[in-house]
């Protein structure tokens, strides 16, 4: 099978050497930061993006940039948080209000997940990214502490859906940030963020395990005569994930400055606002950067007089997001089907999102309803005993996120065979879980399946973006999360109409298997390539 991409595949055009100064291909070869060519990427653009990578790369990786890896870092946390948060409470306040479906709790949050990721996306293009870092924890906190004071299940299943729909918008909007920030020489980092996700959802865990096993009702309260005052422990829980939440929001909003992004303002044609930020944020670094509003202006004047094309307005800039809903507009969605090559690819990556999107709510945000059932069966039933399990279980997911990042370099297995083999040993680990007969069978074959799936969350975000030409990496990549959560939704319906057993476990490690024989049939090999 052919591991290389194909210029045809990519739809490029090589760049051209000894070429005029203030052109893109003159820009590009600066630092060997390589810029191509690609059919629906408005050109004078692409070519102000490549000085700006230059000034960015200039600055270098500094105080700014760390900053950033902490807050962005924290907003993929809250993402995690409150997944984990509703996954443990949603039990416990099924039983306080008496309905007969609590897992529609987490559909709740599914849904906000979902219209959050979609919304500010899309709106981070439209409104700039400063507005939508800010916006996100502030909302996701402050309904994440009235979802804690609900005094229906409807009512906090509303707070818990608006929650989501903030909290939704921090992976596409903090990895943007992030990413326009770094310099090529450290978008490595990118990757590494996913160690917040693991610390997502320990946090909660423990909280849980304090929380609930003591501010909870009795295992065996009859049904409707579980009041309030007696099942504090999950409002508790989630007045503190609120609380860290909107932390989180204070030390990004009075604590740091974040500057607009400049290729955000620099396809609007704010041209002195861009140079503005760049002169910020090499001066907080302690350094200084080469470009100037002359030389933004000079590729407008390069493009237009060598290819017509009308220097770049705000108006224009937003014409240009709003064409590509017209029909015949989609580019960047067409050219990640271009080819047959490029399409079987992007199929494939959708597919395995899609089934990964379903496979692990429906065994990891039901896992302490299947712990209480499995501990019961094996003789130790207790809220106390089923809360701790849960926490150690999480906690091996940290070093699994760790290993994966050492995993993925080595030689000949590459990228996608590590993804396919933590694919199938999760499989593996999780049909091993439901014939486990003891409490130490259980937690160990738990443990195992935490540590080897996030093996395969790390193999996931690196190979998926390296995959996908960079032009088009957004679209792409948003596409994939987009269709993982859009398929997750399915998860607390299967859990509700099948019950808390173990056939959700079943369909769980069936769909990781047919993901992970999927991953091998992936045409490209990104290891120990550059990423397009």
């Amino acid at each position: 099978m052919d591991n290389t991409y194909d210029v045809k595949d990519l739809s490029v055009q090589p760049a051209k050497a000894d070429v005029a100064i203030g052109t893109m291909d003159e820009i590009s070869s600066i630092h060997e930061l390589k810029t191509i060519h690609v059919d629906g990427i408005d050109p004078v653009f692409e070519a102000q993006a490549a000085l700006i990578n230059h000034a960015i790369q200039t600055i270098g990786m500094g105080k700014y940039q760390w900053a950033l890896f902490g807050l962005c870092g924290f907003g993929w946390l809250c993402d995690q948080l409150w997944q984990t948060t509703v996954s443990d409470a949603l039990a416990l306040v099924g039983v306080e209000f008496n309905v007969p479906h609590p897992a529609f709790l987490s559909l709740a949050l599914i849904a906000g997940l979902v219209c959050g990721a979609a919304f500010w996306g899309f709106g981070s293009d439209l409104i700039g990214r400063r507005l939508s870092f800010n916006l996100t924890l502030f909302i996701a906190g402050v309904f994440g502490l009235c979802a804690g004071a609900a005094t229906s299940f409807v009512g906090c299943a509303v707070l818990v859906a608006f929650c989501g729909f903030g909290v939704g918008g921090n992976l596409p909007v903090d990895s943007a940030v992030f990413l326009e920030f770094l310099p090529g020489t450290h978008q490595y980092l990118l990757e590494i963020l996913a160690v917040w996700w693991s610390i997502g959802q320990v946090i909660p865990a423990a909280a849980a395990w304090g929380f609930l096993p003591n501010f909870s009702c009795a295992a065996n309260t009859p049904a409707g005569e579980c009041k309030r005052k007696d099942n504090m422990g999950w409002r508790y829980l989630m007045f503190t994930m609120g609380a860290l939440t909107l932390l989180g929001f204070g030390l990004r909003f009075f604590l740091f400055h974040l500057h607009e992004s400049p290729k955000y303002l620099c396809g609007q044609g704010r041209y002195e606002e861009t140079v503005e930020v760049l002169n910020a944020v090499a001066k907080y670094n302690g350094k200084t950067q080469p470009v100037t509003v002359e030389d933004f202006l000079q590729i407008e004047r390069d493009f237009e007089q060598s290819h017509g094309v009308a220097p770049v307005t705000k108006g224009v800039a937003v014409k240009r997001v709003f064409s590509q809903l017209k029909p015949g507009g989609f580019k960047h969605f067409r050219a990640l089907f271009a080819s047959k090559k490029l399409a079987f690819s992007m199929t494939l990556i959708l597919l395995i999102w899609g089934m990964i999107g379903l496979a692990s709510p429906l065994y990891a945000n039901f896992l302490p309803e299947y712990l209480a059932l499995h501990g019961a069966a094996a003789g130790n039933g207790s809220i106390y005993t089923t809360y701790r399990n849960n926490l150690i279980i999480i906690a091996c997911s940290v070093p699994g996120t760790i290993v994966a990042g050492w995993l993925i370099g080595l030689p000949y297995v590459g990228r996608r065979g590590i993804l396919g083999l933590a694919l199938i040993f999760t499989s593996v680990f999780q049909f091993a879980f439901t014939a486990a007969r003891t409490q130490a069978q259980i937690l160990g074959f738990n443990c195992a399946v935490s540590f080897v799936s996030y093996i395969m969350w790390g193999a996931l975000y690196c190979y998926t973006p390296e995959v996908i030409p960079s032009v088009h990496r957004g679209t792409g990549t948003g596409m994939a999360a987009a269709f993982n959560r859009i398929c997750g939704l399915m998860a607390p319906i299967i859990a509700t109409y099948v019950g808390f057993n173990d056939t959700p476990i079943f369909v769980s490690a069936s769909l990781y298997i047919v993901a992970g024989l999927l991953a091998f049939c992936c045409p490209y090999e990104t290891a120990g390539k550059s990423a397009m």
